[in-house]
């Protein structure tokens, strides 16, 4: 799988945008950047990550409108 290359996220699938993360978390900690590359790679991650906790908020709440239960105390 490619990374998503357009800086808007908006339709990208959520294991799509958690593998281009990874794998930048994964580019941060092994290898020596530029500070300018590395700041970059830190800022599309932070969106990545923001990204997908929306995602992921969204589908508790889709969880708890179907199911019709409170799932504060789901813990994934």
């Amino acid at each position: 799988m490619s990374d998503i290359t357009n800086a808007n996220l908006e339709g990208a699938l959520y294991e799509q945008a958690l593998g281009e993360l990874e794998r930048i978390v994964a580019a941060l900690e092994s290898e020596e950047r530029p500070l300018e590359e590395a700041l970059a790679l830190y800022e599309r991650g932070q969106a990545l990550a923001r990204y997908c906790a929306g995602l992921l908020d969204k589908a508790e709440l889709k969880v708890q409108q179907l199911s019709g239960e409170d799932l504060e105390d789901f813990q994934p």
